[in-house]
């Protein structure tokens, strides 16, 4: 009569992977008044923030540090 659903497994994030992504999204999104979280960041939104700090922790920690407008491959087009 009840369908038994297994509950999804994720794994917790180390506390350096944390500490990590959560440098690398400083350095990313720096605040507009060093000392004040309140400021906001300089550029990108708090959500652009987040989205930033949760890929870094998907990946382990690692991080894409490419500008978003640079184009993915190394080629000039012509």
């Amino acid at each position: 009569m009840f369908a038994l659903i297994a509950p999804a497994t994720t794994s917790a994030i180390t506390a350096e992977v944390a500490r990590t992504c959560d440098a690398a999204a400083a350095k990313a999104f720096p605040p507009k008044q060093v000392g004040n979280p309140a400021a906001g960041s300089s550029k990108g939104s708090a959500k652009e923030r987040r989205d930033y700090f949760n890929k870094c922790v998907a990946n382990n920690g690692k991080v894409d540090d490419a500008p978003a407008d640079a184009p993915k491959d190394s080629k000039a087009k012509n």
